[in-house]
């Protein structure tokens, strides 16, 4: 059976015993229901996964027993940093999700002309912990020791301002992946929304430096154009090599 790897925010040092917080107690002792004496894994983003044993565990608290440090995570052979038009619900959650799985280094959720979810400031902290949350139980279960960067979420205006020199998938554009030199360690990725980016807001990412790329002859939904995208990058320059 496959040792369960648990996330949390705390430095894990070896022969040290560490208290898991409340998420992490609530997904053990109730999800899982382990019991002291199991074996888990814990990491907390550094790149290195700390084996560990419970030595109590209950409704009300979780104690691990800190063993061997694992061999530290490579970094990433290419850093892609996700910009993604922000989608309803589990479209938007199954993007982020998947995006880790692939091995994006970051992820910034945008607000676009197009865009059906507009966030106020209270529905916005609340959706930017949620994501975040995907992204940890991501990054348990893909078996990520780094972890990915959730940037808070920005009106397109606003990221391509510090943001250049990307790929925006674009369905008509001229251009294929197969067309693009090799980007070196760093790659930006626009994705747009349901219903795409506008022709201003694609005119604006060009002006950025931004490269239109297509994905093949066919129209991609919001939530599968940048997984295929991501997949595609990683097996031409990235870690699927």
């Amino acid at each position: 059976m496959r040792i369960p790897r648990i996330f949390i925010e705390r430095d894990l040092r070896p022969g040290s015993a560490a208290e898991l917080d409340e998420r992490a107690l609530r997904y053990v002792s109730q999800v899982l229901r382990l019991r002291p004496g199991q074996s888990i894994v814990l990491f907390n983003g550094d790149g290195i996964d700390v084996e560990a044993v419970l030595t109590r565990c209950d409704r009300k608290a979780c104690v691990a027993q800190l063993g061997q440090a694992q061999p530290a995570e490579p970094p990433a052979a290419l850093q892609i940093h996700l910009g993604v038009g922000i989608s309803r619900g589990e479209r938007m959650d199954f993007a982020i999700q998947k995006s880790v799985e692939l091995g994006v280094f970051a992820i910034t959720p945008l607000l676009t002309e197009r865009g059906v979810v507009q966030l106020r400031a209270e529905r916005q902290a609340k959706r930017m912990a949620h994501w975040q949350g995907v992204l940890v139980s991501a990054c348990e279960q893909s078996g990520r020791s780094r972890m990915p960067t959730l940037h808070p979420s920005a009106t397109l205006g606003d990221w391509l301002a510090t943001q250049r020199d990307g790929l925006m998938l674009y369905h008509r554009a001229a251009d294929t992946l197969a067309s693009v030199p090799h980007p070196g360690s760093s790659l930006k990725l626009l994705v747009g929304p349901e219903g795409g980016l506008s022709e201003e807001e694609r005119a604006m990412a060009l002006a950025s430096g931004f490269r239109g790329v297509r994905l093949g002859p066919r129209v991609l939904r919001t939530e599968t154009a940048p997984l295929a995208a991501i997949a595609a990058i990683q097996a031409l320059w990235g870690d699927f090599r």
